[in-house]
């Protein structure tokens, strides 16, 4: 399923080119197309620039265009069942080999860094790969894991979210975020030895942004067993002191060499 997989992330990132090239969800300027929502009796109103709104909108502003891809490979698209499922989207190709398409999106903090991402959970399905639970199909029966990530700036606008609009004033609103860029990579080669914010149990992505377009997070010279193996047998503070550990084996890719008894490169 390897040669599948890699035939799959060729075609997908030739598409999400395309997305950078055409501008698919952006002005000429480089602007955010979407200004705010639309009621039936066409009132506008404003949205803010929370990272959550703003994820779920050009998640389903990418949605017919990831059906045309789907329709143009004679791939079966399947969406997740439920918000916390994985992955977003599952693509089947005409013998049957899946493949797992996450879409996730940050901002930049500088130039050169972006917010961290996170990459989905490192227990549950990630670690019983027959199960079902808040997973599409089992995690084994993927033939490839594929982040789609969309980076963008936010814009620090002051706009009065308590004011209704018209559609006559839709060119004076402006645009919460700006200078989107897309990029797919497998998802182990943008992955970080670190878990994600917060104390969700959650895969965390590397920061620089060259590395996430470019796939040269921390396990990519290392390869997707070095990754799987690392994070299957990640655990927390918390999850050391549930199984009467005094701390956790590893804690980064150093401590987990030495703990493997393997050198930087990941060998005996």
């Amino acid at each position: 399923m390897k040669k599948e997989a890699e035939q799959f992330f060729t075609l997908l990132r030739d598409e999400i080119q395309a997305f950078n090239d055409k501008q698919v969800i952006s002005s000429e300027s480089g602007e955010w197309i979407v200004k705010g929502f639309i009621d039936v009796f066409k009132n506008l109103y404003t949205i803010s620039g929370d990272t959550k709104v703003i994820s779920k909108l050009v998640e389903l502003m990418l949605f017919p265009r990831f059906m045309e891809f789907a329709n143009k490979h004679s791939f079966k698209i399947i969406p997740s069942r439920e918000q916390n499922h994985y992955p977003d989207l599952t693509f089947i190709d005409q013998s049957g080999c899946k493949f797992a398409v996450d879409l996730k999106s940050t901002y930049r903090l500088s130039k050169d860094r972006v917010n961290t991402m996170t990459l989905g959970a490192f227990t549950g399905y990630f670690r019983n790969r027959s199960s079902t639970k808040n997973v599409t199909f089992p995690y084994a029966e993927y033939a490839g894991h594929f982040v789609l990530g969309v980076i963008y700036s936010r814009v620090m606008v002051s706009s009065d979210e308590f004011k209704i609009r018209t559609l006559e004033e839709l060119k004076e609103i402006p645009s919460v975020i700006k200078d989107l860029l897309f990029f797919v990579q497998p998802k182990y080669r943008i992955a970080s030895d670190q878990p994600g914010s917060g104390n969700t149990k959650n895969i965390g992505a590397v920061s620089k942004l060259n590395d996430l377009a470019s796939g040269n997070g921390s396990f990519a010279a290392l390869g997707e067993e070095a990754f799987d193996d690392y994070w299957m047998y990640y655990l927390t503070s918390d999850m050391a002191r549930a199984v009467d550990l005094e701390s956790s084996p590893y804690k980064n890719l150093a401590s987990y060499f030495a703990y493997k008894n393997l050198n930087s490169g990941g060998k005996k």
